[in-house]
């Protein structure tokens, strides 16, 4: 953070933070940790959520997989293909052993985007703005594909390892 001192008309001192701006990826990756707090808080308050009782990394344990994956995609050259989330895909499974329905997995999927936009919203000023609008499409589209990987799991007869090999 680099500071400045500002004299004012009546010739006292100020000084004056001026923040450095990180990229959308750099700021995900920093605040890793207070998203997934934020997103069990929201999971929180769902009840058709919590009446499935897991503790918190059985909870949580996937989102640092999925969160790198988002942050993996923003860090992409621009016109390169996105791999299919395996950690997506895993976590479907997992959710359907557990009782979820799709209706609970989209309500996830839901909270990590409200989680992630929170997040730079709260780093706002040390976004890099010219790059904001398409990373956000990027992580919403990211997080959109991990939310179809893990539908797939839900599918009968559906083999989600098949459909990863054709993505």
């Amino acid at each position: 953070m680099a500071i400045s001192t500002v004299l004012p008309a009546g010739g006292d001192a100020v000084s004056t933070a001026s923040t450095q701006t990180e990229c959308v990826a750099d700021i995900l990756a920093r605040e890793l940790d207070a998203t997934i707090h934020q997103w069990m808080g929201l999971v929180e308050k769902e009840p058709e959520l919590t009446r499935i009782h897991l503790n918190y990394e059985e909870r949580t344990g996937h989102l640092p997989l999925l969160l790198h994956d988002v942050i993996a995609r923003l860090r992409l050259d621009k016109g390169s293909k996105a791999p299919a989330s395996v950690a997506a895909s895993r976590h479907g499974k997992l959710r359907r052993k557990q009782g979820y329905t799709v209706s609970m997995v989209v309500d996830e999927s839901r909270f990590l985007q409200v989680s992630i936009f929170s997040t730079l919203d709260r780093n706002e000023s040390r976004v890099e703005f010219s790059k904001l609008l398409p990373d956000v499409v990027i992580i919403a589209d990211e997080v959109d594909a991990q939310l179809k990987q893990q539908v797939l799991c839900f599918l009968p007869g559906n083999d989600s390892e098949k459909e990863e090999a054709r993505r």
